[in-house]
């Protein structure tokens, strides 16, 4: 047993966004999706506070989000999430766009969004406020009814269809494939639990990002993870530690870097 963290009183040098950048770069070429889940959670494992998971403060995590966005190729979330948190476009600067296209890159990642039916909101800022078109991923059964659905209402976006066995369902495999079928390698899926529990189920989850709030919410939250339980817990492997203020920006690897 060791100590991580200098005293209270001493919370040694202060990191910037390029320090934070290359903590949280991903494997330089990792020839398929790469998938990293980034969640909040409080110190007694509420994901929401009031069904959003704006209710939580966990201290350095908007700087962690921001920079994680930065390097994705992709933001993956859940069609609940996606409403939930009123999801719009990634907003970027010149400076972000012009990070990522010295990295290859788009300059700026879409949203992507599992959503079964593809009963999504034409109207929502996901779809009216952003200057990247997001991706709909949805079960093959209800593919052409959503892009008449979308597409009829004038929807700049496109509509995939993501089915394994069953083409009534998503399946984790399918979107991960959709993905990289568009060069979208480094995936950051922000959730919702559903999602996260779908992707591990899978085997597909490489890397878990967890800011822990200092806050206790009580009783009756949902965890981070939703859906059957695992026959064997999957093992983790602690990355990387940060501390801010009275928040800690824990990074663990479930497949290590090759």
């Amino acid at each position: 047993m060791r100590e991580v963290d200098p005293a209270p009183e001493h919370d040694g040098t202060a990191l910037d966004r390029d320090d934070l950048a290359r903590r949280y770069a991903y494997p330089p070429d990792p020839g398929r999706p790469w998938v990293r889940v980034n969640f909040v959670a409080s110190a007694d494992g509420a994901v929401a506070v009031g069904g959003l998971s704006t209710g939580l403060h966990a201290p350095g995590d908007r700087e962690v989000f921001g920079v994680l966005r930065e390097l994705a190729d992709v933001v993956l979330v859940g069609a609940g999430t996606a409403r939930a948190e009123r999801y719009r476009g990634a907003r970027t600067t010149p400076e972000r766009r012009e990070r990522r296209r010295a990295r290859g890159q788009a300059a700026v990642p879409p949203i992507a969004v599992v959503s079964t039916r593809g009963d999504l909101d034409p109207g929502a800022g996901l779809f009216t406020d952003t200057s990247v078109p997001p991706l709909v991923l949805v079960a093959a059964a209800h593919a052409d009814d959503a892009r008449a659905r979308l597409g009829g209402a004038g929807v700049d976006g496109e509509v995939v269809a993501a089915s394994g066995d069953d083409p009534g369902a998503t399946d984790p495999d399918a979107v991960l494939a959709a993905l990289a079928a568009r060069g979208l390698h480094r995936v950051l899926c922000e959730g919702g639990p559903a999602l996260f529990g779908a992707l591990l189920a899978a085997g597909r989850v490489d890397e878990l990002c967890l800011s822990l709030a200092p806050q206790l919410a009580g009783g009756g939250i949902d965890r981070i993870v939703a859906g059957p339980a695992l026959d064997d817990p999957r093992p983790l492997h602690l990355a990387d530690v940060l501390r801010h203020g009275d928040g800690l920006l824990l990074r663990y690897l479930i497949t290590p870097f090759e």
